[in-house]
């Protein structure tokens, strides 16, 4: 199985690129089998349904990257160095939890670690490179989203990430801010200021990136976020909140198309 799923935009493309790094959820055997049973199960602190949630971007002729294996198999978020194996927050391949339990009932080797950067990570970052390239020698630049979801620390429902300013230009950043903020309560950099791939692809000249963290409890049932199975997302809730998705996504698309026909 591949390492991701590319959508490619329907009708006329725009030079928007959605990436969704956390919300893979396959772990090939092999690498299950070497959990413990508990972490199989729950997997915790995915970013659960994002597939679903922004299965319309295409439409609005935007390219979606999704990754289709889980973050425990590898972290696409996390800098390719050493050590490998280690903090969640830190490895590409995490030993425990965000919550410091165990994943690993048999551990892994170094040459299986390698196996899986070769595998796993590699071709998906070669990828999303391929991508930002042909967008910027398209359009002369592009505009990378970084979607993601979470449970806490923080209680609003958007939390727009760009290093503090450094990824991204303030219009982007206002753009989306204010379309989100017409339906949801929106913070910059609040906890969540951008990962690895916001902070390396926004070094790239011709790319601007923003990472989008929206709270689990706006488009999940709250009821089904504490049990050790993944929440559902055919559900009412779910529905109403991609309907919301959709409709900030189409504004957003027609303000930064507005912006580049202004500059040409």
């Amino acid at each position: 199985m591949e390492p991701f799923i590319l959508y490619p935009p329907q009708g006329q493309a725009v030079p928007i690129v959605a990436n969704l790094p956390h919300s893979g959820m396959v772990v090939p055997e092999a690498i299950a089998a070497q959990f413990t049973r508990t972490r199989l199960q729950s997997l915790p602190n995915t970013d659960w349904h994002l597939d679903q949630l922004y299965r319309s971007l295409p439409a609005l002729g935007i390219t979606v990257l999704q990754a289709t294996h889980s973050r425990y198999v590898v972290d696409l978020n996390r800098p390719l160095q050493d050590p490998i194996f280690g903090n969640f927050w830190a490895s590409v391949i995490p030993e425990q939890t965000a919550f410091g339990q165990p994943i690993y009932a048999t551990m892994p080797s170094p040459e299986q670690l390698k196996e899986r950067i070769e595998t796993f990570y590699t071709p998906y970052h070669q990828k999303l490179k391929a991508i930002l390239d042909a967008k910027i020698a398209a359009f002369g630049k592009v505009y990378l989203l970084d979607l993601h979801s979470f449970f806490g620390p923080i209680t609003e429902a958007i939390c727009l990430g760009d290093r503090n300013g450094k990824t991204c230009s303030e219009f982007l950043i206002t753009t989306v801010e204010k379309q989100f903020s017409r339906y949801y309560p929106v913070v910059r950099n609040k906890v969540f200021n951008g990962g690895y791939i916001t902070g390396h692809y926004g070094q790239m000249t011709g790319v601007e990136a923003l990472q989008i963290e929206v709270h689990y409890h706006t488009y999940l049932n709250e009821d089904e976020l504490e049990r050790s199975q993944p929440p559902t997302w055919s559900v009412p809730k779910f529905a109403a909140a991609k309907q919301t998705i959709d409709t900030i996504f189409a504004a957003i698309v027609q303000d930064l198309k507005a912006d580049a026909i202004a500059l040409q």
